[in-house]
């Protein structure tokens, strides 16, 4: 049987257009995809903010491939980590693109061996670490392919890794201005998922793309479902949220310490869900071991510091739990896009408290940084807790952050929103007709939580930490503050003799977690501040301001999200009228999918590759639904190209037919 997948007309296989088709097997670009592969075939420099998968790697892969075929030679991909640069390799071998990596992962024979095809221009991209690259034997292999005209292009992917204002900078990225200096001409793509305008700016200035074209695509993922609850138990809360709405899904768990995951993934382990531990401390082949688990095994969760995440492709993540706040919103938007890169549901999940915001202003407090850098990271740590204590809608603020509206995706005008917030009765952010915009897809929007002025009860926290130092100089921590504010005599307020302070119960009747929450903004506003071992509060300068009624304090009322469970995850629309899920399978169906699922995991098997690099579930899904029972139907499927209709056509049909 010969393999049958028709170009459109009007593309031929060395345009972008038919490159897409035959080898990736898709009918049409996404969004701004299309004009970037357009600029960059025609040798133009880009700067690419898209989110996480948002198909970054096709706006270079494509032009790699089309200027390869015009004689254009190879291109070169830096990439950070060793993991990801095996899973594109792996994913384009299966499409029939000539491609290696050079890594310490090689030995000394098969590093030469892609060298030498590399310098003969057999491959059409070659990826590498940026101190790789930049060793005086990888630049003359580089000259030796400048002069030939034989170095098509520069893909610079986790671009902001070069950015020291950035949150995950990488000190090696800083020499890749190299490139530029050395071979002029050469386009070069850089891409990235998160930048703010500080980030971005570092990124044109360290990478000399003054002159680069820049494309920013919308960092919406109107997939994922984002809802903040603070903390309550912790771990019970994430159990039970896994439990209600994720039980034998695959999910990624961020915890701030290695103590932290160990202790979590252990606790999930007993509680019978298939956890693993994963962050820097780790033995490299326990770390190597526990990512092949999370990419090739369903349902496994990977409890993980931030040293786990980037590059990660698995597509069918179907969660991103924070047991700890993270830095700022870039770390939190860049970890919680790991979730749903197949475009199918998925949950995004934060817990956080007070001691949340004690430590990570003590992180910066305590760092050897500039001031200047540490006024910046304040601001995005303000920012961060503005999302979490938002009583609006989380991805209007999300996007906002970005410097983006929200947009609905089926009404660009702004009018969409304008009617959802008018159903809903909402006045809290206006949008085009003054009325709120809403999302519906985040706990906000989903239950919008009831508010309380807090500027009061704000006063009396600032006024008893004031009467504290009077008593006797001494300060103390939240428990006891908040125990004296509602009036309660433990040993300790009787021992300090604070129940004879003036202070003492007069916020009786505002909750401790309503008093914990006064705290937690107080203290991110800067009219607070944690000192010593203990975190014992004392009054900030600014503090004047609101004691004087000067600064109006209002707050959301502390509730903890109701559980929704699977069947009432997937009830009503998700997102903002975004990418729909696909039409669910009949029984027929889903035995087809579960067959074509045994069969692509002997084939990942077989070629040592995580499963999805075969073929997407949304594709065996396809396949499933629409029963193809000849070559030229299945290569109408989304996502089976040329190579993979030829290698795998006849057994699909087989599958499909059994």
């Amino acid at each position: 049987m010969s393999a049958v997948l028709s170009t459109p007309p009007s593309a031929p296989a060395t345009s972008p257009a038919g490159v897409l088709h035959e080898v990736f097997g898709y009918a049409a670009f996404r969004g701004a995809q299309q004009e970037i592969v357009d600029h960059v075939v025609a040798g133009g420099d880009a700067l690419v903010l898209m989110p996480t998968g948002g198909g970054k790697s096709l706006c270079y892969q494509v032009p790699a491939i089309v200027r390869h075929r015009a004689g254009q030679g190879v291109a070169v991909v830096v990439s950070p980590l060793i993991a990801l640069m095996h899973d594109q390799v792996g994913a384009l071998d299966e499409l029939g693109v000539p491609a290696a990596f050079l890594n310490s992962s090689l030995d000394g024979d098969e590093a030469r061996r892609v060298e030498r095809d590399m310098l003969s221009g057999k491959l059409t991209l070659v990826y590498a670490a940026p101190e790789r690259i930049l060793t005086p034997r990888f630049m003359a292999m580089l000259a030796s392919l400048h002069e030939r005209g034989q170095l098509s292009l520069f893909a610079i992917d986790e671009a902001h890794c070069v950015s020291q204002w950035g949150h995950d900078f990488r000190e090696e990225y800083l020499g890749l201005s190299a490139l530029h200096e050395t071979f002029p001409g050469v386009p070069r793509l850089a891409l990235t998922a998160t930048a703010d305008d500080h980030t971005r700016a570092d990124i044109v200035q360290r990478l000399q793309l003054e002159q680069a074209r820049l494309f920013v695509a919308s960092f919406d993922r109107p997939n994922i479902r984002y809802t903040i609850v603070e903390k309550d138990e912790p771990r019970k809360q994430l159990l039970r949220f896994i439990r209600d709405e994720h039980e034998g899904e695959a999910g990624i768990v961020y915890c701030q310490s290695r103590k932290r995951v160990e202790e979590t993934a252990a606790w999930l382990d007993a509680e019978g869900i298939t956890a693993l531990p994963y962050h820097a401390g780790l033995d490299a082949d326990v770390r190597r071991r526990h990512q092949d688990r999370f990419l090739r095994e369903d349902a496994v969760v990977m409890v993980a510091t931030i040293a786990f995440g980037m590059g990660i492709d698995k597509p069918d993540v179907r969660f991103v739990a924070h047991l700890d706040l993270p830095k700022n919103i870039e770390s939190y938007y860049q970890e919680t896009g790991r979730a749903g890169r197949d475009g199918l549901p998925a949950d995004a999940w934060m817990t956080y408290g007070l001691a949340d915001v004690v430590n990570q202003r003590r992180m910066i407090d305590d760092s050897d940084a500039g001031d200047e850098f540490k006024r910046l990271q304040r601001g995005k740590l303000d920012a961060l807790l503005a999302l979490c204590e938002a009583y609006d809608c989380r991805r209007v603020r999300l996007l906002g952050y970005f410097g983006q509206p929200y947009r609905d995706h089926n009404d660009n005008d702004g009018t969409a929103e304008a009617a959802q917030a008018e159903a809903a009765g909402a006045d809290d952010m206006p949008g085009a007709s003054g009325r709120a915009l809403r999302c519906f897809n985040c706990d906000n929007c989903l239950h919008a939580p009831a508010t309380w002025d807090a500027t009061e009860a704000a006063r009396k926290a600032l006024s008893c930490i004031y009467r504290f130092r009077q008593a006797g100089g001494q300060r103390y921590g939240a428990g006891h503050l908040i125990d004296v504010l509602r009036g309660k005599v433990t040993d300790k307020v009787t021992e300090r003799g604070h129940q004879s302070l003036s202070t003492f119960g007069i916020g009786a009747d505002v909750s401790d977690a309503q008093w914990r929450l006064v705290l937690r903004q107080l203290i991110a506003l800067g009219h607070v501040h944690a000192e010593g071992e203990f975190n014992t509060l004392a009054l900030s300068d600014s503090a004047r301001e609101v004691l004087r009624g000067e600064v109006p304090v209002r707050l959301r009322v502390p509730a903890e999200t109701k559980p929704r469970g699977k069947a009432g995850r997937e009830r009503g629309p998700r997102g903002s009228a975004g990418k729909p899920p696909p039409m669910p399978l009949n029984a027929a169906a889903t035995e087809r999918f579960a067959a074509l699922k045994a069969w692509r995991a002997e084939v990942a098997s077989e070629h040592n590759l995580p499963a999805y690099i075969v073929f997407h579930d949304a594709t065996l899904a396809e396949m499933a639904r629409e029963q193809p029972d000849s070559l030229e139907a299945l290569g109408r499927i989304s996502g089976v190209g040329a190579k993979k209709l030829e290698a795998y056509g006849a057994e699909i049909l087989r599958v499909l037919k059994d």
